[in-house]
């Protein structure tokens, strides 16, 4: 199974969960502080996500590293490309 499709399985579950207790079905009553909560609760774990997500970009643009030998590679590459361009005739 995919990362998608274990991700989706688990909103599933929580959002057929907090459907089951936010509908009050017969027989179900939560006491009033209990359902206050409940139902903004969807709008508060996409916050929740929005900040982990930030923070996720944040720490690993920060702690991104160099890579010099590719990048050396590939001035190489393009110094290769350019000669052979002049070669063929092509002015810059």
């Amino acid at each position: 199974m995919t990362k998608l499709g274990q991700w989706l399985c688990g909103l599933a579950l929580l959002g057929s969960a907090w459907a089951a207790l936010a509908l009050a079905p017969p027989g179900l009553q939560l006491p009033v502080p209990y359902r206050q909560a409940l139902l903004p609760l969807p709008v508060y774990l996409l916050v929740a996500f929005g900040c982990y997500s930030l923070a996720t970009v944040g720490y690993r643009l920060a702690t991104f590293n160099d890579c010099e030998e590719a990048a050396a590679e590939l001035q190489e590459h393009i110094s290769a490309a350019r000669a052979d361009l002049r070669r063929r005739g092509l002015r810059f």
